[in-house]
């Protein structure tokens, strides 16, 4: 008999995180094996528990899906990711399907499309939520430089600047944010001048309003 898949959850609402496990436990062929409130504990937990599948959220304290995704990708590109959102913009589906996700539902869909996106995903297929614009896939698959072309500025970040700015603009303070991320308060300082430089804000409510405009915070 072929083992169930091992599937982590990676949202801040408990009662969303209780929400799903509840339903995925119904499903014979699946086994919730985790779940973590932040992006940071996703990485671990996917490097730790070696699951066939992800579940994330976009938005999360600390370092956010899209990093997440992206970190687990490279590390581990044999777990499979899907993202579970209420963001349906253009910006934020090309940004996950670009970190590495295999699918992309909306938190209104249908708990029957969940099921149906969890076993396309780990059957090797793409998944996307029926309520995205069409328009907005088609740009994507036919249209890559364009779309490029579109990105946000802070594409011109490192991964671990894009950290910074986030915590920051979550109302971290420097020795807060190193502690997070593990690394010196002289490092933070440097990434945060680098950042600033790139971005041309010249103090915490230009990183602030930045990080929300381009959708690193909400």
């Amino acid at each position: 008999m072929k083992s169930p898949a091992r599937i982590l959850i990676a949202d801040d609402h408990t009662i969303l995180r209780a929400g799903i496990q509840a339903l995925l436990d119904k499903q014979p062929d699946f086994q919730v094996v985790g779940e973590v409130d932040n992006g940071k504990d996703a990485i671990y937990s996917a490097g730790q528990l070696k699951p066939d599948l992800v579940i994330s959220d976009l938005s999360m304290p600390g370092t956010n899906g899209t990093e997440a995704i992206q970190r687990i990708n490279n590390r581990y590109p044999e777990i499979k990711i899907l993202v579970l959102t209420v963001h349906k913009t253009e910006e934020y589906v090309h940004a996950a399907l670009k970190a590495g996700a295999n699918g992309y539902l909306l938190k209104d869909d249908t708990s029957d499309e969940l099921i149906n996106a969890c076993h396309n995903i780990l059957a090797g297929k793409t998944h996307l939520s029926p309520s995205i614009c069409g328009d907005v896939i088609l740009g994507y698959l036919s249209s890559p430089k364009s779309s490029e072309k579109r990105t946000s500025s802070t594409e011109l970040l490192t991964t671990r600047e894009r950290e910074v700015m986030k915590l920051i603009a979550e109302g971290s303070r420097n020795k807060d944010v190193a502690e997070y991320l593990s690394i010196s308060l002289k490092t933070v300082e440097k990434h945060r001048s680098n950042m600033m430089k790139k971005l041309h804000v010249h103090n915490v409510s230009g990183i602030t309003s930045y990080a929300i405009k381009n959708g690193l915070v909400t």
